[in-house]
């Protein structure tokens, strides 16, 4: 799997992260902390930090140990909350320390190593985008023929909500 994107729900002021399965159009969305997504959002966007974050600091404490981080793994999802394993190699020894899948990946984006799911949980709970069915007509490469129809006024009724609920002042916090 690779982390696909960290989301913000604006109007439930979630946090999601989204991972992709690499061999095929499958996703795997998690509900995760704003901490959490923060130190993920921080390590894609390659940003640079004043002083380590908490994941830094376990990537560090690890290898000072002389273990090595080699792969975490979503093993499990219960209603709704998922959980996850970071595995250790400990002197060739082999470790599996209990985690939640947002501290497991932010700790893996560090160290640079596979993040796994069970078949099991994907099964459940994966969404795979729907296989669109297109009109004979299209416009182009693919392109459905109605895509070139104008948006109905009623159609941008979600859209007006989300932004009636936007408070301008929270934008620079």
């Amino acid at each position: 799997m690779t982390v696909d994107s960290v989301r913000i729900d604006l109007l439930a002021r979630h946090r999601l992260l989204v991972l992709k399965e690499n061999e095929r159009e499958r996703y795997l969305p998690i509900a995760v902390g704003a901490a959490e997504a923060g130190a993920i959002a921080v390590k894609l966007m390659n940003a640079r930090v004043l002083r380590p974050l908490t994941h830094d600091l376990l990537a560090s404490v690890v290898t000072s140990l002389g273990g090595k981080v080699t792969q975490v793994l979503i093993n499990d999802v219960v209603d709704g909350t998922f959980f996850a394993r970071v595995i250790v190699d400990a002197g060739g020894r082999h470790v599996e320390v209990d985690s939640r899948p947002s501290d497991a990946i932010a700790l893996a984006l560090r160290v640079d190593v596979p993040i796994f799911v069970e078949e099991s949980v994907l099964a459940r709970v994966a969404v795979e985008p729907e296989q669109q069915a297109w009109s004979e007509g299209t416009l182009g490469a693919g392109t459905p023929a109605h895509a070139a129809e104008p948006i109905r006024v009623e159609q941008l009724a979600a859209f007006r909500e989300v932004i009636e609920r936007l408070n301008l002042d929270d934008l620079g916090r």
